[in-house]
């Protein structure tokens, strides 16, 4: 019984040292064959980074592959990491360029972003839940629309809640030229949710 206590104890020592460790943490001890720090960093994003890369390939054993592509550049270059940005931000740049060379090989340029701005909520009625799903439909038609470098925008900073500065990292352009995306892309999708009858969401 003891043993099984030492155990539990230990494991949860592990688990809350483990919460205690940053990402960046983790990247150092990656640089020196860590296998053990990998482990931990593929639990916390890998999920988020192959929801990044699905909306953009829609193919979810495209998405899979290209996640352990992701993974296995960290675990290659984990040294060359210069903390210029948040980890997580690194490693949707690395995903976002393999799922645009994925894109290219296939001769479609199209990022498809559906569920943008999607909100749940457990206690709606019936009737909300049907007006919610309807009004998401008319929101991931009318994103559709957009152009590709606009919907990347709108997912980014919205899904993905990554500030202008980490957008900009992740597309590889300036804040300024991300703002003015930003505005456009806000205009155009104002309008063409207004176009449907959404002025809520247009607003």
């Amino acid at each position: 019984m003891q043993n099984v206590i030492a155990l539990n104890e230990a494991g949860r020592q592990g688990i809350v040292a483990a919460r205690a460790t940053t990402d960046e943490m983790l990247l150092d001890a990656i640089a020196t064959g860590n296998r053990s720090a990998m482990h931990t960093l593929y639990a916390r994003h890998n999920v988020r980074v192959y929801r990044f890369i699905l909306r953009m390939v829609r193919d979810a054993s495209v998405a899979e592959d290209l996640v352990s592509q992701v993974f296995l550049d960290v675990w290659r270059t984990a040294g060359q990491f210069e903390g210029r940005a948040l980890v997580s931000t690194w490693l949707l740049s690395i995903a976002r360029f393999k799922a645009l060379t994925a894109l290219r090989q296939r001769q479609h340029e199209e990022l498809d972003q559906d569920d943008v701005l999607e909100i749940a909520d457990d206690a709606e009625t019936p009737e909300a839940a049907l007006d919610r799903s309807r009004i998401n439909a008319i929101l991931r038609a009318c994103v559709a629309k957009l152009s590709a470098a606009h919907r990347e925008i709108i997912t980014l900073v919205y899904y993905h809640e990554k500030s202008v500065e980490q957008a900009g990292l992740i597309i590889g352009i300036p804040p300024s030229t991300v703002k003015t995306r930003m505005f456009y892309a806000r205009k155009q999708l104002a309008e063409l949710l207004k176009s449907q009858g959404v002025e809520t969401l247009a607003a």
